[in-house]
């Protein structure tokens, strides 16, 4: 690291010299007594930062030949670094932090909670694998029979894979909310159901959507009460969910949806949980959500008419809209709307005869500015 003086420290360092009177050097025969420079024992040796540093143990981040156990790391064990997890079998696997990136490799009958990774999660030659994820970015790469209950901020992608069945996130533990956050993912971009295969096979179809039904814990059961995850309180309760369960590409019960969007503030994402628990509990169902910045020729293209009250709003941070759908949607939402956020700023499709493309506007928009 550089060392900075002030010209005022430099002058009064060439002053003390200019003062310092010279010396003349006399030879010596008598060396007995005489250190040699850069040799002096006294003189403890220099510390630097990276000498300080905690050794990094790279059997920490991996999980290595495991068979029929509960393993895993818990809250603060791994503190965004990677993580690799390769030939286990018959294993319940249970990662309760966020990472950087995650492998697993030659993995097969295991049961697999993976929380929030800023990077990418790749599954290579893996089968009969169930698993909760939570990351950027999603692959798979010859792999069979999987069952994933995602939430990816990109579109999923699977290779050369077969019996891959995909649902919503559903998971909650104390510290996942944190984790997102850590990790830099929102809650509301989530593509579970946008899958992309690289290799199609004509015919055939090698993934599908997992039953509305399907509950996560049917698939990955919560941990031993034996295992040291005991302590971690663990719910795979919808209603509990980090991520907002949505219904993705499933077919829409009804016609008619209805676009709801806050703009930023002090508990943008508190509302929108408001939003879902009382419109979900009149019966209407949340089909996606993004959270996404604005420019103001992006809000005059999305919003048109309404337009020119909204740009301001745009400056103070990301957008969050919800797709809720149902007949009578649009009038439920406008009351909810006035009833429960009157002192909010939000968006509310203003009828039903304009409301597909108020939604039609701003996901494609938002799919566009995410890249998918």
């Amino acid at each position: 690291m550089g060392c900075f003086f002030s010209k005022k420290s430099k002058r009064k360092s060439s002053e003390a010299e200019e003062r310092t009177p010279t010396t003349t050097t006399v030879e010596t025969t008598n060396t007995s007594t005489a250190v040699p420079l850069g040799n002096n024992s006294e003189e403890a040796p220099k510390q630097y930062s990276w000498d300080k540093r905690e050794k990094v143990d790279p059997k920490d981040y991996m999980l290595t030949g495991l068979k029929d156990v509960t393993v895993g790391r818990l809250p603060g064990k791994l503190n965004g670094q990677q993580f690799v997890i390769q030939e286990c079998e018959n294993c319940n696997i249970f990662v309760f932090d966020h990472s950087a990136t995650i492998t697993i490799d030659d993995c097969v009958n295991c049961r697999i909670v993976l929380g929030p990774v800023k990077g990418s999660v790749f599954f290579r030659d893996c089968k009969d694998i169930k698993c909760v994820v939570a990351c950027q970015q999603f692959r798979t790469r010859d792999c069979k029979k999987m069952e994933v209950f995602l939430c990816c901020a990109t579109q999923p992608i699977i290779e050369s894979s077969t019996g891959m069945k995909f649902g919503c996130f559903q998971y909650y533990y104390p510290e996942l909310a944190f984790h997102f956050k850590d990790a830099g993912l929102s809650i509301f971009n989530n593509n579970w159901s946008n899958i992309h295969d690289f290799t199609p096979v004509s015919g055939e179809n090698n993934w599908s959507l997992l039953p509305e039904a399907s509950a996560v814990l049917d698939s990955v059961p919560v941990p031993d009460p034996e295992s040291e995850f005991k302590s971690v309180r663990v719910s795979a309760d919808a209603v509990r969910s980090i991520v907002p369960l949505t219904k993705g590409g499933r077919r829409k019960a009804s016609d008619e949806s209805c676009l709801f969007v806050f703009f930023a503030g002090e508990y943008t994402t508190a509302n929108a949980r408001k939003l879902i628990d009382e419109t979900t509990a009149k019966g209407f169902v949340l089909i996606q959500t993004k959270e996404v910045s604005m420019r103001p020729e992006d809000v005059k293209r999305v919003f048109q008419n309404n337009a020119d009250d909204l740009v301001e709003w745009i400056t103070k941070g990301p957008v969050i809209a919800l797709e809720l759908n149902g007949d009578g949607a649009v009038e439920a939402c406008k009351s909810i709307a006035n009833e429960v956020f009157s002192g909010t700023k939000v968006f509310v499709s203003d009828n039903k005869n304009t409301s597909s493309r108020d939604v039609d506007n701003f996901f494609n928009f938002a799919d566009m500015q995410m890249g998918l």
